[in-house]
């Protein structure tokens, strides 16, 4: 199953503007994308690690993306989002949607309900998260009540996501915005935490985009949502706090990559090596175990 390389699609009626980490934009023929209130945006099957690209895919997993994304965004239908449609070109069919084009805010919305990860980290060090103070004795996968938001400035491909504080957040997109953001992206979690526990999955914590709609002049929900890409999951019914959770995203592919086994520094600039094939399935089949649960519907790619 070869993983598709979208940036070099050719797609009726689209041309191709951008192309990110996983997802490649695509404009309507003829139209520059100043002048498009529209995108084509195309979740491929790339995957990327401690802000790298690796160079080998994982198949189908733009499918689970998008399709889960879609998923979500009926879920949380209250809050507004940059859907148009699904009537996408054939070649990009389950992996595409088009896309109002918002004016987006230079900030990942990161909210956290459970202590892991860089959190932990931080907070190993100096009891705070994002310079947020918290009590002492947690360990990691402790929950986290209220959930935190924890921003970070965007980073072009191959650089590094910054952790920012509220009052740079502040700084960069001024206070109406930033209490906005902070309030729909706890909320959002929230909703969806409780959701996902129906399911037998903790939602340990997600990263959301959000962006000016010029339209409405809402602040309107972009990019993906939910995915094992921007989340952390859990299986719900092995959880305990203190040791790593079994978990159904690509922290599998990061602990492969840490691991002695791929004989990779995370912190050596260098390229990542390629993925084993048993990693590559195993992956893939996080992917879909995570929408099937979620969904309650079969994958189908």
């Amino acid at each position: 199953m070869a993983g598709l390389q979208t940036e070099t699609l050719s797609l009726e009626g689209w041309d191709h503007f951008y192309s990110g980490k996983v997802r490649d934009l695509y404009v309507p023929a003829g139209v520059s994308f100043a002048d498009s209130d529209r995108v084509l945006v195309v979740a491929s099957d790339r995957i990327s690690a401690y802000d790298f690209v690796l160079t080998s895919e994982i198949p189908d997993k733009g499918k689970v993306l998008t399709q889960l994304s879609l998923w979500w965004f009926n879920q949380l239908s209250e809050f507004a989002n940059h859907v148009i449609s699904t009537d996408v070109p054939e070649a990009v069919a389950g992996r595409a949607m088009v896309c109002e084009k918002l004016e987006m805010y230079p900030i990942e919305c990161i909210a956290r309900g459970y202590l892991t990860g860089s959190g932990l980290a931080e907070y190993k060090v100096s009891s705070t998260v994002c310079a947020l103070p918290l009590p002492a004795g947690l360990v990691d996968g402790s929950r986290l009540q209220p959930a935190l938001f924890t921003p970070s400035a965007k980073a072009e491909v191959g650089e590094h996501d910054e952790n920012i504080s509220f009052e740079q957040t502040v700084e960069r997109v001024g206070l109406d915005v930033s209490e906005a953001l902070r309030e729909k992206t706890v909320a959002l979690y929230e909703r969806a935490e409780k959701i996902a526990r129906e399911r037998g999955i903790i939602l340990a914590d997600t990263k959301v985009e959000f962006g000016l709609d010029p339209a409405t002049g809402d602040i309107t929900l972009g990019d993906e949502v939910l995915t094992p890409d921007s989340s952390r999951f859990w299986d719900a019914q092995s959880y305990e706090p203190g040791q790593a959770q079994d978990s159904f995203d690509k922290q599998f592919v990061r602990d492969w990559l840490s691991s002695a086994e791929s004989g990779w520094d995370k912190n050596s600039g260098q390229q990542p090596p390629a993925l084993p094939a048993d990693i590559i399935e195993k992956t893939r089949a996080r992917y879909i175990e995570a929408y099937e649960r979620l969904t309650g519907q079969k994958f189908s790619a």
